[in-house]
This record gives C-alpha cells, sequence and structure tokens, in this order.
C-alpha cells in the first residue's frame, strides 16, 4: 500500500512538471504548445540536446529550474525502485522465516507431497477435521497461489528432497502421503521417506496395479489408487445409492449432525476394561459403537453390549459431533487432552 502510493504520487508528478514546464514556456518564450513541451521533456531528462528556438534570459533562469527538477524527481523514482524491490525481498524473506516456525512448532502432523487435483482436495478434507495439521512440499510454482489462498503450510521444492522433507517435520510426522504426478517420483518419495523416518505412516498413490507393488516395495503402508476408487465409488452409486448418499453424510466434515470417527482407547482412561453396557456411551453421549479394532488389527463389527472396552482398543463411533468430541476427551490419552485444552 506504501509502495502504491508513492508510484501513484511519482506519476502524478511527472505529469505536473510536464504541464508545468510546457505552460512556463509558453508564457515566457510564446513557443507553441509541441515546441515547449520538447524542451521540457529534453530539460527534465537532462539529455541535453539544442534548443529549438534562442532562449531569454528569463527563459534560461526557468530552464535551470527544471533541470534541478528534473534531476531531484529521478532522484526520487530511483529510490521508490529500490525501496520496493528491498521491501519485497524483505517480506518474502520474513514471510518464510513466520512459515518455517510454525512449522517447526507442529508434531505428529502429516505432509502431503504434492498439491495438485488430488492433493489439494486431499487436504482441504484432512484440514476440516480439528486435529489434523498438515505441511505441503510441492515443486510447481504455479501452485504456489492455490496454497496461499487455501492458507495451508507449504515448502516449495523437490519433496524427494531430504532437506525439504526434514524442513516439513519428516521426523516429528505422524504420516506422509505421496501424491507426485507420476509413479516413479512417488517411489522414489517413499524411499527417501522412510530412510529418514522408519517408523513413520506412509500412505501413496499408485496409477496401476504394478505401481502399487513397488510402492509397497519401497516402504508404504498403503496404496491407493484414486481411478479404481472413482470407478468403485460410482458403480455403489449405481448399484447402492441410498447407501451412498448416507455415506455422504457421514463423511462430510461440515455437517455437525453426524458424523462418523475413530477414537483410540488410552489404557489409563476410565472406560477401559469396562463393558459397552456399563460405559453409558449410548445413554449419556447418544452414540452408536460400529467397531471396535483391536490392538492385532481384528475388527469387530457391531460389538456386542458384554464387549470389553480395552486399552489399545479403536473405538469406531457414529453421532453428532459434539458427543463425539466428548467421548474423546474420556477415551484419549491424557497428555493428549490437556494439549487440546
Amino acid at each position: 500500500m506504501y509502495s502504491t502510493r508513492h508510484i501513484i504520487l511519482s506519476i502524478a508528478l511527472l505529469f505536473i512538471f510536464l504541464i508545468g514546464g510546457a505552460t512556463g514556456y509558453m508564457l515566457i518564450e510564446h513557443w507553441d504548445f509541441m515546441d515547449s513541451l520538447y524542451m521540457t521533456v529534453i530539460t527534465l531528462s537532462t539529455v541535453g540536446y539544442s534548443e529549438t528556438h534562442h532562449i531569454s534570459q528569463p527563459g534560461r533562469i526557468f530552464t535551470m529550474v527544471l533541470v534541478i527538477l528534473g534531476v531531484a524527481y529521478f532522484l526520487y523514482v530511483a529510490s521508490l525502485l529500490v525501496q520496493i524491490i528491498v521491501e519485497g525481498r524483505i517480506r518474502i524473506v520474513m514471510g518464510r522465516r513466520t512459515l518455517y516456525k510454525k512449522i517447526d512448532r507442529l508434531k505428529n502432523h502429516y505432509i502431503v507431497c504434492g498439491y495438485g487435483r488430488i492433493g489439494r482436495v486431499l487436504s482441504t478434507n484432512l484440514r476440516a477435521h480439528p486435529q489434523m495439521e498438515i505441511v505441503v512440499i510441492e515443486s510447481n510454482p504455479e501452485a504456489q497461489p492455490n496454497m496461499e489462498q487455501d492458507g495451508v503450510l507449504y515448502i516449495r521444492g523437490d519433496a524427494a528432497d531430504e532437506e525439504n522433507l526434514i524442513k516439513a517435520g519428516i521426523k516429528r510426522a505422524k504420516g506422509l502421503i505421496a501424491v507426485l504426478g507420476t509413479d516413479t517420483d512417488n517411489v522414489f518419495l517413499v524411499l527417501t521417506a522412510r530412510q529418514l523416518n522408519p517408523h513413520i505412516m506412509i500412505m501413496a498413490r499408485a496409477s496401476n496395479k504394478g505401481a502399487r507393488t513397488k510402492l509397497l516395495a519401497a516402504g508404504a503402508n498403503r496404496v491407493e489408487s484414486p481411478y479404481h476408487i472413482g470407478a468403485v465409488n460410482m458403480a455403489q452409486r449405481l448399484i447402492r445409492p441410498s447407501v451412498s448418499s448416507f455415506m455422504d453424510l457421514v463423511f462430510a466434515y461440515n455437517r455437525k449432525d453426524i458424523q462418523m470417527d475413530e477414537i483410540p482407547v488410552d489404557p489409563t482412561s476410565r472406560l477401559t476394561n469396562v463393558m459397552l453396557k456399563d460405559s453409558g456411551i449410548r445413554q449419556k453421549f447418544n452414540l452408536i459403537i460400529i467397531a471396535i479394532k483391536k490392538p492385532n488389527g481384528a475388527m469387530l463389527f457391531n460389538p456386542s453390549y458384554e464387549t470389553l472396552i480395552q486399552g489399545g482398543d479403536t473405538v469406531i463411533a457414529m453421532g453428532k459431533s459434539d458427543n463425539l468430541k466428548e467421548l474423546e476427551q474420556i477415551l484419549r490419552p491424557r497428555e493428549w487432552t490437556h494439549e487440546m485444552g
């Protein structure tokens, strides 16, 4: 804003000097407008071409004033340009430093590598969840306006570069999602990420079955094909339209009346080793327990009322978002609830 005002002022001053100089020569020397304007331009610019006509003594004094004004004006414009360049660079540097400081404070976040069509939609859905924090790594400069518009934390550069992954906090991150443009790039990214953090959860995008095998061998925990998922989803909408519509409602983060969430059970929770019928989940929170995932990966669908809630389980519940948050406060680790508070 500051620089814009000065640019407008410099343009206005230029017109004032040109019109004022031409008017002065017309009044003092009685020249026509074009001769007067020509003389004003070569005087202000200190070019030094010969005068169009003989100049009287008052005209010479007026010319000297114009020369001084011209030099002062161009010095002002030069300083303004330098100021704009320096301020721009400082703003960029300070902005990046602020961005990196925010990233350095993150823990248990997710790193999204790639901000194309899939990466952007994925990031939007992750950020819609209140507990999800993400950092995007993208090398395409054309994606930067979208990242700034969406307000995501991002790092410009190659996602497979170790330095960029370290800047994104891969050693503190909970998961990494590889959605780069090609399967080759995703394979190399997964190899690099797994080397930097052997324990991080990695999900990768694959375009075909052969790429899926390579990505799993490279160290990805899960590999998904957007094309396969999209085709299956389209088929389900045709075969089971009501079920598909219901699932859309459940997984819409902007709805408050119905949501589905998974909540890990901490061993210190007061509901540990308590039967579902005695937990009060249905009565107090009006939630439906869809399933309970055991630590070994076994899934108990529609668990009976005598099922024990045990430490290390993951409860999959459905209901209002506020009620899910209340249950989460009871089942989550104490340090987690303290951080959320």
